[in-house]
């Protein structure tokens, strides 16, 4: 299984990849702009190629690009729906051009509408985007933590995004700090067998191509979006194994959005490193 970090990519092209390749990573993902914003960033046609060839050099791919935490294809505020359309759309379109294999996207809140025309309008959404969407390039939902009305809490919801709009270039990530936090118990190998049980059932393990491996110290069932390092939380080192250990997750990538600088990036890698051993 191919792991790597979220690594910024602010101090040039050429550090984020050297970064990543120094931590023994074998993919990488990284925001293409503000992730907290809207503006559209098109990097130097040049820059970005030479990036791919970086990431094919050291073994980085594939790759996955996360767009801005603001996306919600859920609001009923047009201006916000239009603008995440077109950061969605603008992020496909440079992952394309850049050999980006996924673009990862929360998919929002429903806010104070009903949860009915709220997915209606997500369905939609998701099926205008991949219309036009290029080859070489799956467009990845992630799942939530389930607060308030955040949009795919559970596997079922999620699964139903794929299942409607079923388009072979839609697929999933799953977050295991979100999962937890959902209340999936996945701390041990039975809660784990429970959990990729109900992803096949619900979703289908071969569209699932993202893991975000995070801990957390967030109680089950706790709704709250909060990682920690690997081995430090709740899930711990023997439900990481217990998921990672499996065959099915050999052609899948897993990403670390673990909290920290350098050190802890290592102390994070060598955990997971260890569970891949």
């Amino acid at each position: 299984m191919r792991f790597g970090l979220h690594t910024p990519i602010g101090k040039g092209y050429e550090k984020a990849v050297a970064y990543a390749a120094e931590l023994g990573c074998r993919t990488m993902q990284f925001f293409c702009g503000n992730p907290r914003g809207f503006r559209l960033t098109t990097p130097d046609p040049d820059a970005w190629a030479r990036f791919a060839a970086l990431r094919r050099k050291h073994d980085l791919l594939p790759s996955a690009v996360h767009t801005s935490y603001l996306v919600n294809l859920a609001t009923e505020r047009q201006d916000h729906f239009a603008a995440s359309m077109a950061l969605i759309a603008h992020d496909l379109e440079l992952a394309s051009s850049g050999e980006v294999a996924f673009v990862n996207t929360h998919l929002g809140s429903y806010g104070k509408r009903e949860r009915a025309h709220g997915h209606r309008q997500v369905c939609r959404a998701l099926s205008r985007l991949l219309e036009d969407i290029r080859p070489g390039v799956q467009l990845v939902l992630e799942n939530s933590a389930g607060s308030g009305n955040l949009v795919g809490g559970t596997l079922e919801e999620l699964g139903s995004f794929i299942h409607e709009v079923d388009h072979p270039q839609l697929a999933v990530c799953l977050d295991t700090a979100h999962a937890w936090a959902a209340g999936y118990k996945i701390d041990d190998a039975p809660g784990v067998e429970a959990f990729l049980d109900e992803v096949e059932q619900r979703i289908g393990l071969a569209r699932v191509q993202m893991f975000h491996v995070n801990d957390t110290v967030v109680p089950l069932g706790g709704q709250r979006d909060r990682h920690h390092h690997i081995g430090a939380g709740l899930i711990g080192m023997a439900g990481f194994a217990a998921l990672l250990d499996r065959a099915e997750m050999r052609e899948k990538i897993a990403i670390l959005e673990t909290p920290g600088e350098r050190a802890e990036d290592e102390r994070n890698t060598a955990a997971l490193r260890s569970i891949l051993a």
